[in-house]
């Protein structure tokens, strides 16, 4: 790992859904490597990126990444990083791993920025039964028992009540995002 490196997880939100924002991950890899990132590994073909980049780098890539996305295809994508250290608290961090929730149950919608208490008090806890969620730092911890296609705590819903940009992944997703991004160089 050069130094001041560190391991690093984008995110990007909507890429190759159905017919929509289809973006070959060659084409993803590539703009990571050009943007200056070491070790770029790509998991599934929805937008996950693990790459090594000094921090500096790593806060500038959200920009970068999504505006050479519009530039060279056309695609307006939001993009939401986290350090390793970061995607592995946020694992821990999980309030209904301890109730025992089905983990397939299990989302978390990661949000560029920190939401302020009134926005976290403003959201309704009502809107999509039996749909639970927590809001713990720059997370959302989605508890969804018929799914993430039928709950109404939709990105829309979350950017907007929150200010921010969120993207939301399925809890297999980020227990392998957390493995990656602590693997070993080579591995």
């Amino acid at each position: 790992m050069a130094k001041g490196a560190g391991i690093h997880v984008a995110l990007l939100r909507g890429i190759n859904l159905g017919k929509h924002n289809r973006l070959p991950m060659k084409e993803l890899q590539a703009l990571f490597t050009g943007a200056g990132c070491g070790r770029v590994a790509i998991y599934i073909q929805s937008g996950n990126v693990v790459f090594e980049a000094s921090d500096r780098l790593a806060g500038q890539i959200p920009a970068r990444i999504s505006g050479a996305l519009a530039v060279r295809f056309g695609m307006t994508i939001p993009v939401v990083t986290r350090t390793a250290a970061e995607l592995a608290r946020a694992v821990r961090a999980n309030p209904y791993l301890e109730s025992g929730a089905d983990p397939d149950s299990l989302h978390v919608a990661f949000l560029a920025d920190r939401p302020s208490p009134a926005r976290i008090a403003a959201l309704d806890a009502r809107r999509s039964p039996p749909d639970e969620f927590a809001v713990i730092g720059r997370e959302v911890y989605l508890r969804l028992p018929n799914g993430m296609a039928r709950t109404k705590l939709t990105n829309a819903y979350l950017d907007s009540r929150l200010a921010t940009t969120s993207t939301v992944r399925n809890w297999r997703t980020v227990l392998t995002l957390v493995e990656m991004s602590q693997a070993p160089p080579g591995h």
